[in-house]
């Protein structure tokens, strides 16, 4: 028997022929999701990004804020009016050459992750990293997650419009977001996995964004090799740690997570009050700023003249690591510049200032926990008081308990302090509520309505529609309203729609104005747009956002009313394919009976 032959005998063997189909059915389901476009798309995103924080970290770093830093010490009168003039060129950069001054870094990413499906406006995002730059660099209590979070983001919903071709579809555009984010997250603090992980925690209060797990791995790790190809592997704060520690260790550990929870609490509940003030005051951007800096810059000013060493509670602040773990300082010098540093935090960010307080909360958190090392414990282990008050803090304010203890083995090479850490974590993530400093994280949704996938707004949207002209008078529309079912109408101006207007709005005028007054003057024009190739589960999720509309207009490319969709809409949908399933089950099982008869 000939080579040919003995090949043509196996090729045709039963038990191949029998097992050989199981075989291709378990690798099939194994290999499900369509992951060769992550692969692709991903390192892209990690490479981009790690290029960009590079860069930025070089100016930052490398040049200007040493630069700045070492003035200030030597001139302790340039401190306020440096810090000031930095935030003045933040303000006019963000007042005149962005469209929303007050949007901006991770809070930007939230919301476009949860409100614009991953879309960023790339045309202000140099302006932005120059505005980031002039903000830290100069002073401003924050540090270089803001920028890296924000340029890793907004490059990877960017790369979506590029590479559509790669079999991705409106969804990827948010995981793109968050891959980017992580990669951004992950450089800049060399710590990939940190990155990661709080990439994922970043949208919500109480949940993770799976769906962008593979992704933001990759983009992260791609990402931290490209920046440490440049400046080295090594963590950026080197904590001599212990290896050991004892069970009252982690009964004081709870402790310290307690009173860091409440302290943090306290803290996110006043910057978003301040925030929401200065949203609300009616002055110029940089006006705003400019208070933000002056003010600022006195938490500095006052630091300095109180205890006279190079402590300062301004700018990047990575120096006050190894300050705040040298021993040399008392209890109430810590606690004065955690005040300051979280006093400067408020003034520099909720004034507008550009970027984000990963790097503050970190630093308030040590500072408190080595104070309270001193004062309570009185042990040696000052170290890990201060890993457990940073991973404290971190999990309190931004709701993210995960990314908190990673960071602190990851960026300190502290190890050996992730256990103490979760506890204190656990605690103060607990303890702070739903308080967090991120007016945008969001409680995840309760359902995953998984039978949604694959259904797009076009099958399941109202096509019989009935809109109202924008010249029609209110008159008019009070005598639709009765005899239709709809309280919401969709307004039409020029065979285009403009806005939606509610029945109710009715009320806000006079009935005797009804038929002088044309409907465009109650129009709602900042409404919901979706196409009808939307995903449903997109256009669920948009409909459950807070402070949105019961409907949600669907458009064509030339804003052409095609039709509206509701949340009454995708529950007949989600009934329908339950019945389907339900009926096709039946199938199977009566298939199945006739079988095992026969």
């Amino acid at each position: 028997m000939n080579q040919k032959q003995r090949r043509g005998r196996f090729v045709h063997h039963p038990l191949l022929r029998k097992y050989l189909p199981l075989v291709h059915e378990d690798l099939a389901a194994i290999y499900a999701r369509d992951i060769r476009k992550w692969l692709i798309v991903a390192p892209i995103i990690g490479l981009i990004t790690g290029l960009v924080i590079t860069a930025i970290v070089v100016i930052i770093l490398g040049k200007l804020w040493p630069a700045v830093l070492s003035y200030y010490l030597r001139h302790h009168w340039a401190i306020v009016p440096g810090v000031t003039l930095g935030f003045v060129a933040t303000g006019l950069i963000m007042q005149f050459l962005t469209p929303d001054p007050d949007e901006h870094s991770t809070e930007e990413i939230v919301r476009s992750y949860h409100y614009h499906r991953g879309d960023i406006n790339m045309r202000p995002f140099f302006a932005k990293l120059v505005a980031a730059i002039t903000t830290v660099g100069f002073g401003g209590s924050a540090a270089l997650e803001g920028p890296s979070i924000y340029g890793g983001g907004a490059i990877g919903s960017w790369l979506w419009t590029k590479v559509k071709r790669l079999n991705l579809d409106p969804r990827d555009r948010r995981i793109m977001l968050i891959s980017g984010a992580a990669a951004g997250m992950g450089a800049v603090f060399r710590a990939p996995l940190t990155g990661l992980v709080f990439a994922l925690e970043m949208p919500y209060r109480d949940d993770l964004a799976h769906e962008a797990l593979l992704p933001s791995l990759i983009a992260s790790v791609v990402s931290y090799v490209t920046l440490a190809s440049f400046l080295g592997a090594a963590p950026i704060f080197d904590f001599a740690s212990s290896s050991s520690f004892t069970g009252r260790d982690l009964v004081w550990c709870a402790l310290l997570g307690l009173l860091v929870g409440l302290i943090a609490t306290t803290f996110a509940t006043t910057f978003r009050r301040a925030r929401g003030f200065v949203l609300k005051w009616a002055v110029p951007h940089w006006i705003k700023l400019t208070v933000g800096g002056f003010l600022t810059g006195l938490c500095g000013l006052l630091f300095v003249f109180l205890f006279k060493h190079p402590l300062v509670p301004l700018g990047p602040n990575y120096e006050a690591v190894g300050a705040i773990l040298s021993a040399k300082y008392s209890a109430p010098e810590l606690i004065t510049f955690a005040l300051l540093k979280l006093g400067a935090t408020i003034f520099s960010l909720a004034s507008g200032g550009v970027s984000a307080m990963f790097v503050p909360l970190f630093l308030s958190g040590g500072a408190l926990g080595a104070a309270f090392s001193q004062i309570a414990v009185h042990g040696s282990s000052l170290e890990l008081y201060a890993a457990v008050g940073m991973a404290s803090f971190l999990a309190a304010g931004y709701k993210t308990p995960l990314a908190a203890v990673v960071f602190v083995a990851e960026a300190t090479g502290g190890h050996a302090f992730i256990i103490p850490a979760l506890i204190g974590a656990a605690v103060a993530y607990a303890v702070s509520g739903d308080a967090s400093v991120s007016g945008d994280q969001r409680l995840h949704e309760g359902v995953r309505v998984r039978e949604l996938r694959g259904i797009t707004v076009g099958d399941i949207m109202q096509r019989d529609v009935v809109g109202i002209e924008a010249s029609a008078t209110l008159r008019e529309l009070a005598n639709i309203s009765p005899h239709d079912q709809h309280t919401i109408f969709p307004v039409i101006a020029d065979h285009h729609v403009i806005g939606m207007v509610p029945t109710w709005s009715l009320t806000q005028i006079p009935a005797e104005k009804w038929a002088d007054t044309p409907v465009s003057e109650i129009t709602d024009r900042e409404v919901q747009r979706v196409s009808p190739d939307t995903d449903a589960m997109e256009a669920l999720r948009l409909l459950l956002a807070e402070a949105t509309q019961p409907m949600l207009l669907v458009t064509s490319a030339n804003e052409k009313l095609e039709g509206v969709i509701t949340k009454t809409d995708i529950l007949e949908a989600l009934k329908t394919r339950g019945e389907r399933t339900m009926e096709l089950s039946d199938d199977v099982s009566d298939e199945a009976e006739e079988y095992s008869s026969s």
